[in-house]
């Protein structure tokens, strides 16, 4: 098997870690999250790290990641550089490593270090802190800020928008940022990227009026924009939840 580890010059030497990961992962417990992919929290040489370790891609896929496409660790990394390059904050990256069997890719993980956050934007959006108006303010403009940087963020939904309490405010950190795009950004389509918080409409204005203040633009457009994009990804997803059951053999979602 073939490795391909990228790593910043910082934590070279680190690099034996970083050739023996598959074993290291597969034997720590510590998941946080597990899908398609699974994160575990695993210290490497006194440095606590988040490791993503990336689905094994189907025979279609391993062919597609190997020649025509940069696979989902290869965007996670870069993507990361790039952000810190911008100045914005997203856990800072470490290593880069794909696997290959047969001159495929194989296995494929993206190392960062642990950002230590107090709750992510889905805390105030479900629970009634004190503060959660004040966040809603401070989320709109860290968001304006990003859109400003020409960052879109394809996954901007509440598990991936860390915050962490500071001195005067919040600090906020993007994380699952394989799927993200460089680009303009008009601020009528920066309403759009607010669609998959699964906020209320009260929320939605807190959020549209500061980020109409930003951004020079009106501020009922703003709110409108953002209710019909964030109603339109409601739909979206509750039909696809109903078709699940429905593939299922339960048609009580019918009645």
């Amino acid at each position: 098997m073939k490795i391909s580890l990228t790593t910043p010059h910082q934590y070279e030497h680190l690099s034996s870690s970083f050739e023996s990961i598959q074993k290291i992962f597969a034997t720590d417990n510590n998941s946080i999250h597990k899908a398609r992919n699974e994160l575990k929290v695993i210290e490497i040489e006194g440095i606590k790290t988040v490791i993503k370790s990336f689905k094994i891609p189907h025979l279609l896929n391993r062919v597609v990641y190997t020649f025509f496409r940069k696979s989902k660790a290869y965007k996670s990394y870069h993507n990361a550089l790039r952000l810190k390059e911008l100045n914005i904050s997203t856990p800072e990256p470490i290593a880069l490593i794909e696997f290959f069997e047969s001159g495929l890719l194989e296995e494929s993980y993206f190392i960062s270090e642990f950002f230590d956050y107090d709750f992510t934007i889905r805390t105030p959006l479900l629970e009634p802190l004190e503060d959660r108006e004040a966040i809603f303010t401070a989320f709109a403009a860290y968001t304006y800020g990003l859109h400003q940087k020409g960052v879109w963020h394809l996954d901007y939904s509440p598990g991936n928008i860390l915050i962490k309490r500071v001195e005067g405010g919040y600090q906020f950190s993007i994380v699952d940022i394989n799927r993200m795009e460089f680009r303009e950004i008009s601020p009528l389509q920066g309403c759009e990227n607010f669609n998959k918080l699964w906020a209320s409409d009260e929320e939605l204005e807190i959020m549209g009026r500061e980020y109409a203040r930003l951004c020079g633009f009106n501020v009922a457009v703003t709110i409108a924009e953002m209710k019909r994009h964030n109603d339109a990804n409601k739909r979206v997803k509750n039909f696809k939840k109903k078709l699940k059951k429905v593939l299922k053999g339960d048609f009580s979602t019918l009645s």
